[in-house]
């Protein structure tokens, strides 16, 4: 059986079919990332073709160290954050809920959430999806790899080529203005602010 890094070889050799198996394993999670950034169907859909343009023409600068997730992934938050920037667009306030406050659970719900447990949910998804458009590129993309990629970090730190440091302070910087933005629609009393920076 074809393992990852079999295909990766041979999509590096010109193999196309090998290529569409990675794509096949990772549009999902790409699509995913898109849509969390950018917001709209199909903006993410467009974003996604794109990364995995870019992951085909780009094949031979990938470094067989890193996890390829990470690298496909970093891609499509570069460029989505490239989108955002060409937007110029003004970041507004809405009417949204903080992490905690609208259920963050990452993952949409799973196949055996009942109707009605999926309604909710995806009111809380449209909620965060909104809340996520007031952040700046940067701040959205840390928010979205931390929080339902799972990633370290150490990880987010060797995507964004900055420092773990600097990706602790944008996160809480990101979930103060999330909490904020809470507070202002009166989703939240009083939401939690942390008394500190990380340093």
């Amino acid at each position: 059986m074809d393992t990852e890094r079999d295909w990766i070889e041979r999509a590096r050799q010109g193999d196309q079919a090998a290529f569409t198996q990675l794509v096949e394993t990772y549009q999902v999670p790409v699509y995913n990332l898109a849509y969390r950034m950018l917001g709209d169907p199909m903006e993410a859909e467009e974003a996604a073709q794109e990364t995995f343009l870019r992951a085909y023409r780009e094949l031979h600068r990938y470094d067989p160290t890193r996890k390829f997730s990470a690298w496909l992934l970093a891609i499509a938050a570069h460029h989505c954050i490239d989108l955002l920037r060409r937007r110029r667009l003004t970041w507004l306030s809405l009417e949204e809920e903080t992490l905690q406050a609208a259920g963050w659970t990452g993952p949409e719900a799973g196949p055996e959430t009942d109707p009605e447990q999926a309604v909710e949910q995806a009111e809380r998804e449209a909620q965060v999806q909104a809340l996520l458009t007031t952040l700046p590129p940067d701040y959205r993309m840390a928010i979205v790899l931390r929080y339902w990629y799972d990633l370290s970090y150490e990880e987010i730190a060797q995507m964004t080529e900055s420092t773990v440091s600097a990706v602790k302070s944008r996160l809480f910087r990101a979930r103060r203005m999330l909490a904020r933005a809470a507070q202002q629609a009166g989703l939240v009393p009083n939401a939690p602010r942390p008394a500190s920076e990380p340093a």
